[in-house]
């Protein structure tokens, strides 16, 4: 279950915010960054706050930037969290919204990118959006994944992933503590198989990746850091390699 570091240091969301635009794909409003023309996509999922919040559609547009054509559906049609909605607390909003429809979801617009001449596409999530594209990578729907300070992940998903996988955690994190994230590495280790990343960024906190405030330099730098990691991992597995 979602905890309370899922819901720290919500964003202003915006609908205007990025570089991109947004349009229709495969049934879902999506934020869209780079090249149509290129071969190589990757989703970024988001956490409960959706698709709107500033610092994923900068990602976005980072990643974009590498060459890649970037979507980021609406999973959340319209109904992102809202920390300050006392009717609805996590506990009943994640009800509404389970990862399990995102993953059905995420299955029309990768065939809506593949009918686009996609050949190849990786997915990042983010807490909430972690488990969706671990369910992604289980069934080999991507040919890359990130997961970044998961939520609800299990032993049992990391077992079942079929693709190579990179997971990017965080020192303080009660939904995905070092300890278990250095079980997920056990696992993969024990799948010579599947080619893997485990990486733990000291001094921060869950949802650094995409909750961090602009004028916190150390913040921002481990971001930073952990964008790198991203792109390089989606370089390697959807531009460099002959994998799938």
């Amino acid at each position: 279950m979602s905890g309370p570091q899922c819901c720290e240091n919500p964003p202003a969301l915006s609908s205007s915010c990025g570089g991109g635009h947004v349009e229709e794909l495969g049934g879902l409003k999506c934020y869209v960054a780079g090249s149509p023309d290129s071969h190589r996509a990757v989703l970024l999922v988001s956490d409960v706050f959706g698709y709107e919040a500033p610092n994923l559609r900068k990602l976005a547009d980072k990643v974009a930037a590498a060459g890649f054509y970037v979507v980021v559906p609406d999973f959340l049609y319209g109904d992102p969290y809202n920390p300050e909605s006392a009717e609805r607390p996590i506990q009943v909003w994640i009800k509404e919204h389970g990862a399990d429809k995102g993953f059905e979801d995420a299955k029309p617009v990768i065939e809506a990118l593949k009918s686009k001449g996609v050949s190849k596409i990786g997915a990042a999530g983010f807490c909430w959006g972690a488990k969706v594209v671990v369910e992604l990578a289980k069934h080999a729907y991507i040919q890359a994944a990130v997961l970044l300070h998961p939520s609800l992940v299990t032993l049992d998903d990391i077992q079942g992933v079929k693709v190579p996988i990179s997971i990017l955690g965080a020192e303080t994190d009660h939904m995905s503590p070092p300890q278990l994230l250095k079980q997920f590495e056990g696992v993969l280790n024990a799948k010579p198989e599947v080619d893997s990343f485990v990486k733990i960024f000291p001094g921060v906190a869950h949802g650094w990746t995409v909750r961090y405030k602009d004028e916190d330099e150390a913040a921002v730098k481990c971001a930073e850091e952990a964008h790198l990691d991203l792109v390089d991992w989606f370089t390697k597995y959807l531009k460099n390699c002959s994998y799938l």
